[in-house]
């Protein structure tokens, strides 16, 4: 095993390896990438307009309102009329969703598990750790982006 100091490219590959087992092993709802992430933002953040929605994922307006409508057909979310401005439609999950959700992250969960515990005891605190440390970090910028913004 190398045990030389890695740099930022070998890190990004491992992270991209990291995160395409744990994508993978969620399989509940058969839902795509794009579906799966507009689903649970729509659970962390609460409804929002197509428009918003789109711009958050990096998707175009019209493929985002396919994607609601896929969405939709499956019970997952639902379209709803936005209270403070009757024009407006609102988007949000369904009990549904939020039921696929919770059974894809357990299923995420059970992969990452099953990955550290090939880990040694060292390893496994210092993955903990680095995880943790980076979740905060892009938390911290998210919001200081989001107050350089208001």
């Amino acid at each position: 095993m190398n045990t030389s100091p890695q740099g930022p490219d070998d890190l990004i590959i491992a992270v991209e390896q990291m995160i395409r087992y744990v994508r993978q092993s969620a399989r509940t709802g058969g839902l795509s990438t794009a579906a799966a992430s507009t689903l649970a933002r729509l659970s962390r953040e609460g409804p929002q307009r197509l428009t918003g929605l789109a711009r958050a994922e990096g998707v175009s307006q019209p493929n985002m309102t396919q994607l609601v409508t896929r969405l939709e057909r499956a019970g997952l979310a639902r379209r709803t009329a936005d209270a403070s401005d009757g024009r407006g439609v609102l988007v949000a999950v369904t009990p549904a969703g939020l039921e696929v959700l919770a059974r894809r992250r357990a299923e995420r969960s059970v992969a990452l598990r099953q990955l550290m515990e090939d880990m040694t005891g060292p390893e496994q605190q210092a993955t903990t750790t680095a995880l943790l440390a980076l979740a905060r970090v892009i938390d911290n910028r998210q919001d200081t982006s989001e107050e350089d913004r208001a």
